[in-house]
């Protein structure tokens, strides 16, 4: 079975845009790279850029979850594996690139630095996360594992996510405009799973509020950075907020973000249909909201 066909080895038109979706970046990289656009440094910007496409399929990974169930498109869930092994795999290209093309190979220097730099250590260790995901995430290792154990241990993804956040903010350094973006997407994400575990309904005015709340945490996240390392008064930064002369600062996208899910609540607002208990460890793993 390829990564663009169903089981039964049929092409998959769900699959295949998903397939190509995790290709493109590298491709991308490698084309900027080739025609020298990568600017004065190609092998740190390269390495930078592997490293937020790590975030992004991992915000992707989690986004499933809250589509599938508010959109009713419950076979979404057969590229979330995809998505994760994606994350994973550029991971580990940003790993390679840093020691192979950076430290030239240098292991001692490598290890040293890992060690020594905080934000290559919370790196490392989600990367190292990261793989033990991607390595149990066959059928056979559901299988092995049990559903409950499988489950319990893709749910490291949550704080893993979050460490690679914190490695994205550090690095990131005086601009983190992105890192204060893609936290604010995971808000969103995770006050989603709240409201799930809570039990909570997932109506309209529900999914309103997570993406306020969500838009509210960003700008506070944002202006709590700017205040603790720059010692920029938290209420200048949210002040900036209204204005749009300059750039519309990432709470509002994520509001913006927040808005797709009561859309779709109300599009989509049919019963969802019924889950048949899960006949396989496969099918219990793909019921959680990992």
């Amino acid at each position: 079975m390829y990564p663009w066909t169903e089981r039964n080895g049929q092409l998959s038109w769900l699959k295949l845009p998903f397939f190509v979706l995790t290709l493109a970046p590298g491709f991308w990289i490698a084309w900027q790279w080739q025609f020298e656009l990568l600017g004065p440094k190609p092998v740190t910007e390269a390495i930078h850029q592997t490293g937020d496409w790590v975030i992004h399929f991992l915000m992707l990974s989690l986004a499933i979850t809250p589509l599938r169930f508010t959109g009713r498109w419950i076979k979404l869930v057969n590229v979330r594996r995809m998505l994760g092994v994606a994350a994973m795999t550029y991971a580990i290209i940003h790993l390679l690139l840093y020691v192979i093309l950076d430290q030239k190979f240098d292991l001692v220097m490598v290890a040293s630095e890992i060690v020594l730099r905080f934000y290559l250590t919370i790196g490392f260790i989600a990367l190292l996360g990261l793989a033990a995901l991607g390595a149990t995430s066959t059928d056979a290792m559901i299988s092995r594992l049990g559903a409950t154990k499988w489950n319990r241990l893709h749910a490291l993804v949550y704080p893993i996510a979050a460490l690679g956040l914190v490695h994205f903010y550090i690095q990131s350094k005086l601009n983190v405009y992105e890192p204060v973006l893609m936290t604010g997407v995971f808000a969103l994400l995770m006050f989603y799973r709240l409201l799930r575990k809570l039990a909570w309904p997932t109506n309209v005015f529900t999914l309103a509020g997570i993406g306020i709340a969500a838009a509210v945490t960003t700008a506070l996240v944002e202006a709590l950075w700017y205040w603790l390392m720059r010692g920029v008064p938290m209420e200048r930064v949210l002040w900036s907020h209204l204005n749009f002369a300059y750039e519309i600062r990432p709470a509002w996208w994520v509001l913006l973000a927040g808005v797709v899910l009561p859309l779709l609540s109300l599009v989509r607002k049919q019963p969802a249909p019924r889950v048949r208990a899960a006949s396989s460890p496969r099918q219990a793993a793909q019921m959680t909201d990992a």
